[in-house]
């Protein structure tokens, strides 16, 4: 694949999501954790997300093993394409500062872990996911290739529905009523439509 506007654009918002991962990573891993539902399974979705997410796309643009897979890009690709990656990478920054001390890259839970309602955890319980979602789309627009472009949609995908029941299980038993509330007033990773 050449280097074209539109892996430039994919590659500094993956720089830029890496960045933020990294930064809260090293912030927050000191945090003494209570509990823990991290099993081999979410290990692995999680390294099938860096797969689909990071590695399969430089492949794509840097070595030629997935070439055999790649589509005409056109360069007007790249304006929708960024648009959608800077807000992804916000919405994923937005959701790493919302949390704080509470955010984990696996399903734990803080020694005085809060429930975090403001931010845009006021909107969606899930806003992380949404970013990743919101990525995954970029990353359709931007990666020309029928491999490395889908791969982080059905990643990250595949994370959200096998996780997301685990973790807000618990997360119920851990605030329980408030918990349920929130769960009640809340989307997933899209806001509840009201009327």
């Amino acid at each position: 694949m050449l280097i074209t506007s539109s892996t430039v654009a994919f590659l500094l918002g993956t720089k830029a999501y890496l960045g933020i991962r990294i930064w809260y990573k090293r912030k927050f891993t000191t945090s003494k954790k209570t509990s823990s539902q991290s099993t081999a399974i979410d290990k692995l979705l999680i390294a099938l997300v860096v797969l689909g997410q990071v590695i399969l796309p430089l492949l794509a643009i840097f070595s030629p093993l997935l070439r055999l897979a790649d589509y005409a890009s056109y360069p007007i690709a790249a304006i929708p394409g960024a648009a959608v990656m800077i807000f992804g990478v916000w919405l994923f920054w937005r959701s790493h500062s919302d949390l704080g001390k509470n955010w984990s890259v696996s399903l734990e839970l803080e020694s005085e872990h809060q429930l975090i309602t403001a931010g845009v955890y006021r909107y969606v319980r899930h806003p992380m996911y949404a970013s990743f979602f919101v990525m995954a789309l970029a990353q359709l627009l931007l990666v020309h290739n029928w491999l490395a472009g889908p791969a982080a949609f059905l990643a990250v995908s595949l994370l959200y529905y096998v996780r997301r029941p685990s973790e807000e299980a618990m997360l119920t038993e851990h605030f329980g009523a408030a918990y349920a509330q929130y769960l009640a007033t809340t989307g997933g990773v899209f806001p509840l439509l009201r009327s």
